[in-house]
């Protein structure tokens, strides 16, 4: 999730959690804690500087562990005690700097990325995937509940309210996710395919938009589809960049499957199978969820592959594109970044 979100959906967490009793000027501190700590495990940007492959590697991973949250929740709050002038002390501020950090792990899982929520312990990723990484029904409901709690500054009812409704929205968007993984079924039974998996995934403007995969050992078959539409919606020049992304979602009825390899086909798949084994491309195996064959460069020096659980049409490119390449026939695979 962006990292605006996270920060905000961390102020109305502090606002909504304030005691009845709490002395009046402790609140905009409150308030202040729970915004800076829920957006504080995206500091691990900062990986990102040393390369992209250690990005891929560590991005949510210590900063956004259940494990180390009480560690995290002592220096943050310490920190934030310093910086906001807390008359208490970090004692005043771990409670709801603990519940931003919390709340910050939450939103990450509920989308597609993944999270290392017992590292250093285990490289396990976590991830629900019912909200895309931007979601403005979801940021929006948070922006309604902080504009009403800034009106109403007496009561944390409107806090509550609109914690409540955000809980409700993911809950909605569960379900729409159930009908996701239905309909996928259904594409598996009616073609023969036999041991496919299925995955969906979310994605922009609308909780009915999703990904639908269905995949085995060789390639996947993908549809973009939206749950409750009745016609294609057609895209006019001049509708508008939301109006664009939106339009590519066809109704179940019309839905239309493109097949995607994970090799490649013809002279390219050997090659494509040894670059895609080799021990250079040990983390990228490890982070793809729906790897995909893109095509090679230099020849066939560098074979390319893709996630296609970040494949979102209407993109200028392709995220998490990552190749293996080597200087010569027999020479070892590195892995390269985009």
């Amino acid at each position: 999730m962006d990292t605006l979100t996270h920060a905000l959906s961390g102020a109305l967490l502090a606002r909504a959690t304030a005691p009845k009793d709490a002395p009046p000027r402790s609140l905009p501190r409150r308030v202040a804690a729970g915004f800076f700590a829920c957006a504080a495990p995206d500091l691990d940007f900062v990986v990102g500087f040393v390369g992209p492959v250690e990005y891929l590697a560590h991005h949510r991973g210590v900063t956004h562990s259940l494990v180390l949250l009480p560690l995290w929740a002592l220096l943050f709050s310490w920190v934030l005690a310093k910086i906001l002038r807390e008359p208490r002390g970090w004692r005043a501020l771990y409670g709801v700097t603990a519940l931003g950090l919390a709340l910050h792990i939450a939103g990450d899982v509920i989308t597609s990325y993944g999270t290392m929520i017992l590292a250093p312990l285990s490289d396990w990723r976590s991830q629900i995937g019912t909200t895309f990484i931007i979601d403005l029904w979801f940021s929006g409901i948070i922006v309604v509940g902080l504009a009403a709690s800034a009106i109403l500054t007496r009561s944390r009812w409107p806090a509550v309210a609109a914690s409540a409704v955000l809980v409700g929205y993911v809950g909605f968007q569960y379900l729409q996710k159930e009908k996701a993984i239905e309909f996928g079924e259904r594409y598996a039974r009616t073609r023969g395919l036999t041991g496919a998996t299925v995955a969906v995934h979310p994605r922009p403007v609308s909780p009915f938009n999703w990904t639908v995969f269905v995949s085995d050992a060789e390639a996947h078959h993908l549809a973009h589809v939206n749950l409750i539409r009745e016609g294609p919606r057609a895209y006019r020049p001049g509708e508008g960049f939301i109006a664009m992304l939106d339009s590519v979602y066809e109704p179940l009825s019309s839905a239309r499957w493109e097949r995607r390899t994970r090799y490649g086909e013809g002279a390219e798949r050997a090659l494509a199978r040894e670059a895609w084994n080799s021990p250079a491309m040990t983390v990228y195996r490890w982070f793809a969820d729906q790897p995909a064959f893109d095509g090679t460069s230099t020849g066939s020096a560098c074979v390319w592959f893709v996630d296609l659980r970040f494949y979102t049409p209407g993109r200028a490119a392709q995220p998490f594109r990552y190749g293996a390449c080597r200087d010569r026939t027999e020479g070892p695979w590195r892995l390269v970044p985009p």
